[in-house]
């Protein structure tokens, strides 16, 4: 049990979404005054509401909001915050941020900046532990940046690299680059989205592990010189070298190499004089199983991570709670030897991305939003709000713990199939794909395990019974809609003209239906019998395990986790301009062109990139469907785009 000392009464949380929500609660059960900071689109969100006040900072872009330290200050003089959380993200990890708050007689809840500029630069961080004799990934983290050197080195070290941004974090400014050809354009991509994220273009090189597993320790420092472990995570299953299941503890991990990580990322801490919570992340060779010999420093976060919660349920430990405790001068409440370690937890991120089209991200407003009980559900978001371009896309994280691994994935697939989230696409279908997955769950995986399996996992082509499910819920909408306005007497005989289906005067009836599932346009086979309408699209007829969200113009089919937009098509308005083939690149989601790669009237080949769209953080680049020559690019570098505008053509070289 805590020993309540003088504790803060009140914090600024400088941050947004499921982890402001997630700071203020913790923060009110300690009796804190929690106050809140808002960009103008997040006037209307869920943090804000959840706290004691709440204050404007700018407009949307993070870097006129979120971003801007004065103006945090600012606010936290002005509503007498004692100290200010910064979550994660945004400004967690800024030392200039630490020491403004110093400056200005507030506590930052962090390491000191000492300790962010030591671990923050992942070159440094790795020069430093190779000195503490920490093991490291063999790779260039050197201070030389020209992109020929850059090369050579990679050519050294032998392919496949990673290329890594120093500042980075959550996987921008970082490539894998297999090939010594490929090397530039990744370099470029990487140094780009570096600076974009961190406003530090700097790169470091590192050899890749063939059979990656990313292990990390979650550890605690006080001010008085001591330092403990709570376990390590398994966070090993990514897409885009971002997180997408984290579990603790790690599935064949031993007493021994839990002891020999943590004294590791122990020492680590006690190199830089850490303070706080952190995380040291190791990658290790899973080809033989978790051994002493193989694995090796990667860096190490200087803040709270987003899986901390499956920490907290193997520990019954509240590590926001120790944050603000550690913060306020308060000793460690725990020794090494009296760490919890109870039963097995799996956290999931719920994104609005399509794993279909690449993981791209969705936006649009939640018009349907409910969790199921018995798992844990830390969310920024609820049914009508807008998850929009400007910051990450995860809707929630969900959180099952159990006695074993095997039943806490089987209780978190289950709640994900529970999940019902309408409007932009999510990933909930692979999410519950992984949890259900045969190699997973024998503790056969690594980083690459989604990559590998995307097409099985739930990456694949239209799901036929859905879209037909869809189009007999339009129909009957629409029947319903006609019928109820059909201006006659309610004792009146029925008559044929008033059928609103597929009247016909002989033969079975049927009609044809032209809809458009997700923008494609397909076409639903509507037959009439004794027992109603029946709908088929290709011959596959309408699921029976659907669930159906009506919008204003459209269905959304909700099945197994996976959500199909369905609308009747206007063939007059011209929806099917993109079915022929007629070469139009358009914006696959909101963005902006970071970009633009060719000129107008320049041949281009199949696969060539054309240009950069930067959405939610993260780069996205546009491929030339076929052979051709660009024509009529409609848009400039620094443009805002809306999802499906076009950008530009390919004309076909044979016309």
């Amino acid at each position: 049990m805590l020993i309540r000392q003088a504790m803060f009464t009140s914090v600024l949380i400088a941050n947004r979404g499921e982890i402001a929500c997630r700071i203020a609660r913790s923060a009110a059960r300690l009796g804190m005054r929690t106050i809140a900071v808002y960009s103008q689109a997040d006037a209307g969100a869920l943090h804000v509401r959840r706290c004691d006040e709440a204050h404007p900072i700018g407009p949307a872009p993070a870097t006129e909001s979120y971003l801007v330290i004065d103006r945090l200050i600012e606010v936290a003089r002005k509503s007498g915050a004692q100290c200010i959380h910064p979550g994660y993200g945004f400004l967690s990890e800024n030392a200039e941020f630490a020491e403004a708050c110093a400056a200005a007689g507030i506590v930052f809840v962090g390491p000191p900046p000492s300790a962010i500029r030591a671990m923050g630069l992942k070159d440094r961080a790795k020069a430093l532990m190779e000195k503490a004799g920490v093991p490291v990934v063999p790779g260039y983290h050197g201070e030389r940046q020209e992109p020929a050197f850059l090369k050579q080195k990679a050519y050294e070290i032998g392919y496949p690299v990673l290329i890594k941004a120093v500042a980075g974090g959550g996987g921008k400014g970082m490539r894998r680059v297999d090939k010594h050809a490929e090397f530039e354009a990744a370099l470029d991509g990487a140094q780009r989205e570096a600076k974009s994220s961190f406003g530090d273009a700097r790169v470091l090189i590192e050899k890749y592990v063939s059979v990656p597993r990313h292990i990390e320790l979650q550890i605690f420092a006080d001010a008085h010189g001591n330092a403990i472990h709570l376990n390590e995570r398994d966070c090993s299953l990514q897409r885009r070298h971002q997180k997408v299941i984290e579990e603790a503890p790690a599935p064949g991990m031993s007493a021994e190499l839990r002891a020999a990580m943590g004294e590791a990322a122990v020492k680590a801490a006690l190199a830089v004089g850490y303070a706080g919570a952190g995380t040291v992340e190791f990658i290790a060779d899973g080809s033989n199983g978790l051994r002493a010999d193989g694995y090796w420093f990667m860096e190490m976060n200087t803040r709270l991570q987003v899986e901390h919660p499956v920490t907290e349920a193997i520990t019954g430990l509240d590590l926001v709670e120790w944050q603000f405790r550690i913060a306020a001068g308060e000793k460690l409440p725990l020794s090494q030897d009296c760490v919890p370690l109870q039963g097995h937890a799996v956290e999931a991120r719920i994104y609005a991305e399509d794993p279909a089209r690449g993981f791209l991200p969705s936006t649009g407003t939640l018009i349907a939003l409910q969790f199921p009980g018995g798992v844990r559900v830390d969310t920024g978001v609820e049914q009508d709000s807008a998850i929009t371009p400007y910051y990450d896309p995860m809707i929630a994280k969900m959180i099952a713990h159990a006695p074993t691994r095997a039943e806490a994935l089987d209780k978190l697939a289950a709640a994900l199939g529970h999940t019902i989230a309408a409007g932009p696409h999510t990933n909930l279908a692979l999410l519950a794909a992984l949890c259900r997955a045969g190699e997973f769950h024998a503790e056969q995986f690594d980083t690459g395990f989604i990559e590998r399996n995307i097409a099985v996992l739930g990456g694949g082509g239209a799901d036929l019974a859905a879209v037909a499910f869809g189009a007999a819920e339009l129909l009957a909408r629409e029947a319903d809609r006609i019928g109820r306005s059909l201006d006659r007497a309610p004792d009146a005989p029925a008559s044929p003209w008033d059928t609103a289906d597929g009247f016909q005067l002989s033969g079975p009836r049927a009609l044809a239906l032209p809809i458009l599932a997700d923008g494609e346009p397909l076409e639903a086979r509507v037959s009439y019998g004794a027992a109603g309408p029946a709908v088929a699209v290709d011959g596959v007829t309408a699921a029976l395990d659907a669930t159906a969200i009506p919008a204003a113009d459209a269905i959304y089919v909700l099945r197994r986790g996976r959500q199909t937009v369905v609308r009747r098509a206007d063939l007059g308005a011209g929806d099917l301009d993109h079915a022929g083939g007629d070469g139009q690149i358009k914006a696959p989601m909101h963005g902006k062109v970071l970009a633009l790669l060719v000129c107008d009237g320049e041949q281009v080949i199949k696969g060539q990139r054309l240009a950069i769209i930067e959405a939610m953080k993260m780069e996205h680049a546009l491929t030339a469907p076929r052979d051709g020559r660009v024509a009529g690019i409609a848009v400039a570098v620094g443009s805002q785009v809306a999802e499906g505008v076009k950008l530009m053509t390919i004309d076909s070289t044979d016309q």
